[in-house]
């Protein structure tokens, strides 16, 4: 993914609502981000411009309206978001962020037995190399 400034939460909040909807004017969008958030008709328009300067959506006019599209995925985003992440808050080294998340969060039975399956699936794969 090439190089895009940073999504706020707010603009976060909105690329989801486009990512969800794949396409929409800002009333739907809008309608869309109102089911989980409090934000206003003018502030979601507001993010949409932001987002689309910044890269992140697409628009194409339809009549007099504008409609939105994702220009970014949602698995691009969250990518780079989390190598970010790991490179900022843990010197990109991985396995101490996961130890931070498994120590941090209580893990129910299921949560571990499905940390085990992934481990030993990717054991799996080292063999494999």
């Amino acid at each position: 993914m090439a190089k895009r400034p940073e999504l706020s939460k707010g603009e976060l909040t909105v690329a989801r609502a486009v990512w969800r909807l794949e396409a929409g004017t800002v009333g739907a969008i809008h309608q869309e981000v109102s089911r989980s958030s409090e934000m206003d008709y003018s502030t979601v328009q507001t993010y949409l411009r932001r987002l689309e300067t910044k890269g992140y959506l697409r628009t194409r006019r339809d009549g007099r309206n504008k409609i939105y599209s994702a220009k970014v995925g949602a698995g691009q985003v969250i990518r780079h978001t989390v190598r970010d992440l790991v490179q900022r808050l843990f010197d990109g080294e991985v396995v101490a962020m996961v130890n931070h998340l498994v120590r941090d969060h209580k893990l129910n039975r299921t949560e571990i037995q499905q940390l085990q399956e992934l481990l030993t699936e990717l054991e799996g794969k080292v063999d494999e190399s």
